[in-house]
């Protein structure tokens, strides 16, 4: 008898994670009866198709359409409808990914209702308990059955927790899968490329509460960025959150700063893949620059992702200029003597390991 899998999004870098999943589901058809779970927590009616098109995967089996709000009232109506959905259907499986609220939402209902539930891209910490996605991490992890990890630090992590050692698994990373199938098919595609400057150029993304909601933490970014375009360009998808709070400081970007609207997956992977440098505050970042082996500089204070600095590409440099300034400087002039490799098991195949970890394990 086919088992019902419950596979959980709600934001973008979730479909990222789930579409290699999917595929890697699909050699089990006769085993597993898999149902795509969008939350809506984050959903752009313009952009929806094109993102599962690009993606490679179906339309969601379901959509709870919950929208934006508070976290505590996003997490809710996640949970509320989530709970009909599982009382209804009564899966065998449900696979949370990632940090975001619905991770954590369906988390929750999950363990409530006695279902088995998997965390995939489990243990990761930054010590931070001001980052909502750390509460998200630490209370799914309390909650999960089973925790495929991405890296070493999250075994430790884990372990220290009082996780059962067999019930941790590390298989890589699919976030990497999915990098790796979307490089393929970007060779397909003749893209337009009106955003990549003709020279050398470094490419921005900064959307992290703690660092555009403040007005003395943006003011500094500001601040190394500008000073940074005067020796490379430097393209910025602005995401709206942050174009708001730019709009409000009294320091304006340099002219060499190129300002571009928010991106789709495919055409922002064909401008930073062919960067000489990015410059982040996001996690999923700093993971595909390490596996494609290109300097990063992180504007975070922590990073709950430490083997890309450990053993790849990427550097701390938290929100003070100067040291901001420093390590793009030191990458630029060839100055940086960092040696990088890929991390273990980032090959493209950790969903395929955890599908078939699944397949001998739970059924």
């Amino acid at each position: 008898m086919k088992q019902l899998i419950y596979l959980i999004a709600g934001a973008r870098p979730n479909f990222m994670k789930i579409a290699p999943l999917m595929r890697a589901f699909e050699q089990y058809v006769h085993d597993y009866d898999v149902k795509l779970i969008h939350t809506g927590q984050h959903y752009d009616q313009q952009m929806s198709d094109v993102f599962f098109q690009e993606l490679g995967i179906r339309q969601p089996d379901y959509f709870l359409a919950v929208g934006s709000g508070s976290h505590a009232q996003q997490t809710a109506k996640i949970m509320v409808g989530f709970e009909e959905l599982c009382l209804a259907n009564k899966p065998d499986i449900v696979i949370v990914v990632g940090d975001v609220n619905s991770t954590l939402a369906c988390a929750i209902v999950a363990k409530k209702l006695h279902i088995l539930l998997v965390h995939v891209e489990a243990g990761l910490r930054s010590g931070d308990m001001a980052m909502p996605e750390e509460v998200n991490r630490l209370v799914t992890d309390v909650l999960s059955d089973v925790f495929f990890v991405t890296e070493p630090c999250a075994i430790s992590n884990l372990k220290q927790e009082g996780k059962p050692a067999e019930r941790i698994v590390f298989v890589g990373h699919v976030m990497i899968d999915n990098l790796f199938f979307q490089l393929a098919q970007l060779q397909k595609l003749k893209l337009d490329a009106d955003y990549k400057p003709q020279q050398p150029y470094a490419v921005l993304t900064l959307h992290r509460p703690s660092n555009v909601d403040d007005t003395e933490t943006l003011g500094r970014l500001v601040t190394a960025i500008n000073e940074l375009s005067k020796k490379i360009t430097i393209v910025f998808p602005v995401h709206p959150r942050t174009q708001q709070h730019l709009n409000n400081l009294p320091l304006k970007l340099s002219t060499n700063v190129i300002c571009v609207p928010p991106l789709p997956y495919m055409p922002f992977l064909n401008l930073w893949k062919d960067a000489v440098l990015v410059l982040t505050d996001s996690g999923g970042l700093q993971e595909e620059t390490t596996a494609m082996g290109i300097p990063c500089v992180t504007l975070r204070e922590n990073t709950e992702r430490p083997i890309t600095i450990e053993q790849g590409s990427n550097r701390l440099a938290g929100t003070d200029p100067v040291r901001i300034l420093q390590l793009c400087e030191d990458i630029l002039q060839k100055a940086d003597n960092k040696e990088t490799s890929i991390p273990p098991l980032w090959d493209g195949h950790a969903s395929d390991r955890i599908v078939k970890w699944l397949q001998e394990n739970m059924r």
